[in-house]
């Protein structure tokens, strides 16, 4: 028992320490934050504390108001927050891969798949819907990645559904904020073991490739790669 208080001590100054640090990242993208949720934590206890009074009960619905005002002013805070994650994340270079990372269980995320020297990024994603490929950069730059790595998924999984997605703002594209609820209305067509079956062919398809012999250095003078593959 007690190395469980310990622990549990050790811990709340940790989440105290995160939630200030959350707080100060907010209030940057957010500087009202505080403001609006302290407004809703006060009017909330207000009106339950209020209608308390009206039925001659105040003390157990101010208590209720207490514990109400403080779910509304968490939830309140944690959607302010996320918007403005998503806000300081948006249009950074691998901003999409950490978004999938977070998607939720049953997911297998791959960061930059596949990548320009333009810094525009293509990741994979594996669950219950298939395999998820989703573009981060030039929309006109990144559709033919996109195309050549679901023709690479075709040839070794052609029964497997593969889905496409363009993170930005414009027509057709899918904003930042709502990646994880697009993937998550996607129908779910696999089960766990076809799951685990298809991450595994990616491995080994991302093995073969990585170990593939490539010559170093220039190719000497002179040397031509015959027909059929083969250097004489």
């Amino acid at each position: 028992m007690a190395r469980k208080s310990n622990a549990e001590t050790a811990a709340n100054p940790g989440r105290l320490k995160q939630i200030a640090l959350t707080y100060k990242m907010t209030r940057k993208a957010d500087p009202k934050v505080g403001l609006i949720v302290a407004g809703v934590g006060i009017v909330t206890f207000g009106v339950f504390l209020a209608i308390g009074f009206l039925i001659g009960h105040p003390v157990y619905l101010g208590i209720l108001g207490f514990l109400v005002a403080f779910l509304a002013m968490a939830i309140i805070f944690g959607r302010r927050a996320e918007t403005a994650a998503f806000g300081q994340m948006e249009g950074q270079p691998g901003a999409a891969a950490a978004v999938l990372d977070n998607v939720g269980r049953g997911w297998t995320t791959t960061p930059a798949v596949a990548m320009s020297k333009q810094q525009d990024i293509v990741h994979r994603a594996v669950g219950k819907a298939g395999v998820v490929l989703i573009a981060e950069g030039n929309p006109n730059r990144v559709k033919p990645m996109l195309a050549n790595e679901k023709k690479k998924l075709a040839r070794i999984m052609p029964d497997i559904p593969v889905h496409t997605f363009i993170v930005g703002t414009g027509e057709g594209e899918v904003p930042l904020k709502k990646v994880r609820t697009t993937l998550m209305k996607l129908p779910r067509v696999l089960s766990g073991p076809q799951i685990t079956q298809v991450n595994d062919k990616l491995r080994a398809m991302g093995d073969l490739l990585s170990n593939m012999p490539i010559p170093k250095g220039p190719m000497p003078k002179g040397m031509r790669m015959p027909r059929g593959g083969k250097m004489r």
